[in-house]
C-alpha cells in the first residue's frame, strides 16, 4: 500500500473520530485603563495557529480542534499572558493585560511533551525572543546567543561558531531547526551550523541532558532554532531586511513573506550575506576569513479541525575561508600558500586583504533539508509525526595549483523520524510515549584527503514522558533506551595517476590501508526527574536530576589524517565507550513588576568523557606528522572521567518610577576537573579540561521609551559591558592549551520603529557597536588563538586576535496585506 493511501486513510479515520471544529472569539484590554489593545498577538503553540487583534481589540480564530490548548498573548510593553483554553467548551474569552517592562512569562516547546510555561518547567531552559535578536547584532545565528548565561561559543573566525552549554559542545549539544535535528558533520572543529540567521525568530536552549526526548548528542543540552509563527488567518505579511557591518564589510539582505488563506499557510525567505576579512588592531586584516552565503527557505501547510500538517524546505550554500595563521617571520604579515610543495609563501597584498574574492584555499558547504511536521487529534488524544531528510555536502579545497579539486569531500545523508502519542490529560496527569531516531550515511570517496571513513549508523529509541500537577508542584519524569548501530568501512588509498593526489583504491594491490572495518552497537539508558515548587505566583524553586547518554562520533572512533580546516593530524580510538553523565540542577526564581532574579547551580559528572589532546614525541617536543612538505602537530582523542560544576545568576532591575529603564546583569561560571581513568596520572598540566569558558559577566543598561515621539515609536538606547576573567584553568599538558588573560568589552546601540501619521510602522532601524573601545583580545574559546606558524616571535603575542570594533546598521521594512477585507 502506498504512503499516500495510508495518510489518506489516517486522515479519514481521524476526521471521523474528531469533534466539530471550534471558533474562538474575544477581546484584549488594558487591565488598568480598560482600553482595548489592537495589535496584540495570540498564538497556540501546539496548534501552530495565530491571530492579531483588530483596531477594536477583538479577534476571531477559526478551524480550532476541540481540545485543551495553551494560549499565549503578547504585546510590547505588556506582561505576556498565558492561559489554558478548553476549546471544546469555550467559544469566547476576554483577556486583560498588565503593563510591564519585564516579560518573564514565556512558553517553551523544546524538551517537553507539549507547550509549557518556561517558569513551571523543572528542566533548566532559557528562551531568547525576537526582540532580543532584533536589538543585538551577530555575524551568525549561534553568535546571537553568546551573551545568554550558561551559553558560550567556540569560534573559528566570524562565520564559524559552535554552541557550548555549561562547558560542553560539539556532539554533546544538539541543534534543532523547528524541532527537527540538524545534521551537518558536527564532529569537525570548524564545522558551523548551516542555517540562515535571518530565518530565526526565537531560540530555546536547554541547559543540561536532554537525551530523554532527543537521544544521543543531547547530553549537554539542546539549541532549538525556531522560525517565525505562521501568519494569522486572512493576512499576508512580510519584510525586507538589510545589515551592514563595517569591520569586515559584511553586507546582507533578506526578503520574506508569509500568508494564511482559509487556514492554508505558506511562506518563503531568501537571504544573501557576504563579508571580507575581519580586522583587529594587532593583526590588521586577518587573511582568509571572508565568506559568501546564500539561503532559501519555503513552507506550505494546512490547519484543520483534525490538526495540522506542514512541509518545510531549505537550501543553504556557503563559501567560507578558514585561516591557517601563516605569517612572515620578520614582518608578522600574513602569507599564503601558492604551490603544493609549499616551499615559499609570499606576503598577502593589501588588495587581497581588502577583497571580497574567495581564495583558492576555502570550503564550500551545501545543506539541503526537507521536513514534515504533523499533528492529528483523535478526540482528546494526539498523534505527532516529524520526518526529515537532509543532505550535507562539504568540500574543503586545499590544493592551490588545482583549485577545482577538493581535498576533503564529504557527503552526508540523514533521514530522521519522530513519532509521539499523547494520551488524554486526566486529573492533571499528562503522558506521552514515542520513538525517534535517524538513519545516516556518510561518503568520503571523492576527496584526496581522507580524515574519516565511509560510515552508516541507525538510531532507534523508545521513550516515555509524564507530567503531573499536584497543587503547587509540577512534576516531570521520563525514561528512554537508545540503541545506535554504527559501522564504518575499510578504505585503501593510492596515488591518482593524473594529479598525483591520493584517491580511493579500487584495487588493493600495492595500496595503503587508511581505515579498518569497524562495527559496533552502542546502547544506553537515559532518565530524568524534576520538580517545580510554585511557592507563590512570583517565587518558585526548581530541582532536576538527569542521566544522559552519548555514543562516540565518527571522528572520535576512526579519524586518521590531516583535516584541512584544522591544521593538524587527528587520530581516533576504536575502543571508546559511550559517555554517560549524571547532572543535578537546583534553581530559584523570583519575578515582580520591577525586578526579576534567578540563581541556578549544577553538578555534572561524566563517565568516559572524550577530549582531544596534543601528542608529544619521544624527544619531548610536539609530535609532528609530515605530509606534502608540511609539518602538522598530532592530536589524539582520549577518555577520562570529568566533573563539571558551576552556575548562573541573573538580576534585572526596573527601578520605580523609572519603569522605562532596564538594568540587566548576569554572571556565569563553570569549573571542569579531569578526574582521570584508565590508569591516567593527574598532574598540574592535565587536571582541567580543554575549552572551558572562564567566569564572565554581562551587564546592560537600556532605556525603552513606550510613547511615540514624532515619527519614532518604541525607541531604545542601550550600553553594555562583558567581563571575561583570565582562564588559568587550562589543559596545559603537551601544549594542548595555554592560559588566557582576562579582558573587558563594551558595546552600545539604539533603534526605533519609524511610523507614519497613522501610527503604521514604515521601517525599523538599529545601530550597534560591539567592542566599542577596540580592545585587542583573545578568547580561550577561539580556535584562532592557536593559529600561528611562529608562536615564539619576540612580540609577546601569538595566534590570531578576535574582531576589533564593529559598527552594525540594521534596517527592516515590513508589509501587511489583508485578504479577508477586514480591518
Amino acid at each position: 500500500m502506498s504512503i499516500q493511501k495510508i495518510l489518506c486513510i489516517l486522515a479519514l479515520y481521524i476526521s471521523y473520530h474528531s469533534h466539530a471544529q471550534s471558533t474562538l472569539k474575544g477581546i484584549i484590554k488594558d487591565k488598568q485603563t480598560n482600553e482595548v489593545l489592537p495589535g496584540a498577538v495570540l498564538y497556540f503553540p501546539d496548534l501552530k495557529i495565530s491571530s492579531v487583534t483588530k483596531a477594536d481589540g477583538t479577534f476571531e480564530i477559526k478551524n480550532l480542534p476541540p481540545v485543551k490548548a495553551l494560549l499565549q498573548v503578547r504585546l510590547l510593553s505588556y506582561q505576556t499572558v498565558i492561559k489554558t483554553i478548553d476549546l471544546s467548551t469555550t467559544a469566547s474569552v476576554s483577556v486583560e493585560m498588565e503593563q510591564s517592562h519585564i516579560e518573564a512569562n514565556e512558553i517553551v516547546v523544546t524538551g517537553v511533551s507539549k507547550a509549557t510555561e518556561a517558569r513551571r518547567n523543572p528542566v533548566p531552559i532559557v528562551s531568547i525572543d525576537q526582540k532580543y535578536l532584533e536589538q543585538n547584532t551577530a555575524t551568525n545565528v549561534i553568535d546571537a546567543i553568546a551573551k545568554v548565561p550558561g551559553v558560550n561559543v567556540l569560534s573559528t573566525g566570524p562565520n564559524v561558531s559552535k554552541p557550548y552549554i555549561r562547558g560542553l559542545g560539539y556532539n554533546r549539544v544538539l541543534t534543532l531547526f523547528d524541532g527537527v535535528r540538524q545534521e551537518g558533520q558536527q564532529w569537525g572543529d570548524e564545522h558551523g551550523i548551516e542555517i540562515d540567521q535571518f530565518l530565526i525568530d526565537r531560540i530555546e536552549v536547554i541547559k543540561g541532558p536532554a537525551s530523554l526526548i532527543y537521544g544521543s548528542d543531547a547530553l549537554a543540552g539542546v539549541v532549538n532554532l525556531l522560525p517565525a509563527n505562521t501568519a494569522p488567518e486572512g493576512l499576508i505579511k512580510g519584510s525586507i531586511q538589510t545589515n551592514y557591518q563595517n569591520n569586515n564589510g559584511l553586507h546582507a539582505a533578506s526578503g520574506a513573506f508569509a500568508g494564511n488563506i482559509k487556514s492554508n499557510v505558506f511562506g518563503m525567505r531568501g537571504s544573501y550575506k557576504e563579508a571580507a576579512n575581519f580586522k583587529n588592531k594587532y593583526d590588521g586584516r586577518v587573511y582568509n576569513t571572508g565568506f559568501k552565503e546564500k539561503d532559501l527557505n519555503a513552507y506550505i501547510g494546512m490547519n484543520r479541525k483534525w490538526g495540522y500538517s506542514h512541509l518545510n524546505m531549505s537550501l543553504y550554500d556557503n563559501l567560507q575561508e578558514i585561516p591557517d595563521g601563516s605569517r612572515d617571520s620578520l614582518t608578522r604579515k600574513f602569507t599564503k600558500q601558492i604551490t603544493e610543495a609549499d616551499t615559499l609563501r609570499p606576503i598577502v597584498s593589501t588588495g587581497e586583504l581588502n577583497s571580497y574574492n574567495i581564495s583558492p584555499i576555502h570550503q564550500r558547504v551545501q545543506h539541503y533539508r526537507l521536513s514534515s511536521v504533523s499533528q492529528f487529534y483523535i478526540k482528546q488524544s494526539k498523534l505527532a509525526l516529524k520526518f526529515g531528510y537532509q543532505k550535507s555536502i562539504r568540500r574543503e579545497y586545499a590544493h592551490p595549483e588545482n583549485p577545482g579539486i577538493a581535498g576533503l569531500y564529504l557527503k552526508l545523508q540523514t533521514a530522521t523520524y519522530d513519532v509521539k502519542f499523547y494520551f488524554p490529560e486526566k486529573k492533571g496527569l499528562e503522558s506521552t510515549i514515542g520513538i525517534n531516531g535517524m538513519y545516516q550515511t556518510n561518503n568520503t570517496d571523492q576527496g584526496t584527503e581522507f580524515v574519516i571513513p565511509n560510515y552508516t549508523l541507525f538510531d532507534f529509541a523508545p521513550f516515555i514522558y509524564i507530567k503531573k500537577e499536584i497543587k503547587k508542584f509540577d512534576i516531570v519524569a521520563g525514561a528512554r533506551y537508545d540503541t545506535r548501530s554504527f559501522k564504518n568501512s575499510e578504505l585503501y588509498t593510492t596515488a591518482n595517476p593524473v594529479t598525483g593526489f591520493d584517491m580511493k583504491a579500487t584495487d588493493t594491490t600495492g595500496a595503503t590501508k587508511q581505515f579498518e572495518n569497524y562495527n559496533h552497537v552502542f546502547r544506553g539508558f537515559s532518565g530524568s526527574f524534576g520538580v517545580t515548587y510554585n511557592i507563590t505566583d512570583r517565587l518558585l524553586i526548581k530541582a532536576n536530576v538527569a542521566r544522559g547518554f552519548r555514543a562516540p562520533n565518527i571522528s572520535e572512533i576512526s579519524a586518521k589524517g590531516v583535516h584541512p580546516g584544522t591544521g593538524f593530524e587527528q587520530l581516533g580510538d576504536p575502543n571508546f565507550k559511550p559517555e554517560f553523565n549524571l547532572q543535578e540542577d537546583v534553581g530559584i526564581f523570583y519575578d515582580s513588576r520591577h525586578v526579576s532574579i534567578s540563581g541556578e547551580v549544577f553538578s555534572n559528572i561524566i563517565d568516559n568523557y572524550i577530549f582531544n589532546q596534543k601528542l608529544q614525541s619521544f624527544t619531548g617536543g610536539d609530535s609532528i606528522y609530515l605530509e606534502a612538505g608540511n609539518n602538522y602537530p598530532v592530536y589524539k582523542f582520549k577518555q577520562t572521567k570529568a566533573h563539571l560544576f558551576g552556575g548562573e545568576a541573573r538580576i534585572d532591575i526596573h527601578p520605580h518610577p523609572l519603569d522605562w529603564l532596564h538594568f540587566e546583569n548576569s554572571i556565569s561560571l563553570v569549573y571542569a576537573v579531569n578526574k582521570g581513568g584508565a590508569g591516567a596520572v593527574i598532574n598540574a598540566g592535565n587536571r582541567y579540561l580543554p575549552f572551558i569558558p572562564p567566569v564572565h559577566t554581562n551587564s546592560e543598561l537600556r532605556a525603552e521609551f513606550r510613547k511615540k515621539a514624532g515619527y519614532f515609536r518604541h525607541l531604545y538606547i542601550k550600553a553594555g559591558m562583558q567581563y571575561y576573567a583570565a582562564q588559568n584553568r587550562a589543559f596545559l599538558a603537551d601544549n594542548t592549551e595555554t592560559k588566557t588573560p582576562g579582558y573587558t568589552l563594551f558595546d552600545a546601540g539604539l533603534g526605533s520603529d519609524i511610523c507614519n501619521k497613522n501610527g503604521n510602522v514604515l521601517c525599523t532601524i538599529g545601530i550597534f557597536c560591539t567592542n566599542l573601545t577596540d580592545v585587542a583580545y583573545q578568547s580561550n574559546m577561539s580556535r584562532l588563538k592557536y593559529f600561528d606558524n611562529y608562536p615564539n616571535n619576540g612580540t609577546g603575542r601569538s595566534g590570531i586576535y578576535s574582531m576589533g570594533r564593529n559598527i552594525s546598521f540594521k534596517l527592516m521594512i515590513p508589509f501587511n496585506i489583508r485578504t479577508d477585507k477586514k480591518s
